[in-house]
């Protein structure tokens, strides 16, 4: 295979990350690019949770991914800006990975990773595109910041939802 001038010309940096920042090309979809991105964050947790489900380091392994992924939407926020030409393109995806990661580490089922995800999913996406206030204010912080900030805000409020509905009706998350 032969490169381009410009791939020859391109720095191995430059060329991974549009990979990263898409989550190696969810956020590319035609279709809902945040909530196929956010899939990768059930790929990092579902086998991590079923492979090491003793506390405390079932815990330990979600938040040390959770800061990762959250380290990772900071640094290339501002490159993101200007690679998509776009503060908050839909394709920059790595926020979605961290607040599906905050979701779970906030709230999970002891020993059912599987229910977690069932339930914590589609409570975060759901709760991320809705934006309850004040996380469109949250927006406006600068690079990566912002980008992060409003779906962290999001998880919390997921896991609280979340909460609240087990507290109410525990018999709905278990396992048949």
């Amino acid at each position: 295979m032969e490169l381009t001038p410009r791939a020859e010309a391109e720095t191995r940096p430059q060329r991974i990350r549009p990979l990263i920042a898409s989550c190696f090309g969810l956020g590319h979809s035609p279709v809902m690019p945040g909530t196929c991105g956010a899939l990768l964050g059930i790929a990092i947790y579902l086998p991590a949770a079923l492979l090491v489900p003793r506390e405390p380091w079932h815990t330990i392994w979600i938040a040390a991914n959770l800061l990762v992924w959250c380290w990772i939407t900071v640094s290339l926020g501002g490159w993101a800006e200007g690679y998509y030409e776009k503060k908050d393109s839909q394709k920059f995806v790595t926020d979605e990975v961290a607040g599906f990661l905050l979701t779970v580490l906030l709230w999970h089922l002891p020993s059912q990773p599987v229910l977690t995800t069932l339930w914590a999913f589609p409570m975060t996406r759901l709760i991320d595109i809705v934006k309850v206030p004040p996380a469109r204010q949250l927006e406006r912080l600068p690079r990566g910041w912002g980008v992060l900030a409003d779906d962290l805000l999001g998880s919390v409020y997921a896991a609280g939802i979340l909460w609240a509905i087990w507290l109410a009706k525990p018999e709905w998350f278990v396992a048949s």
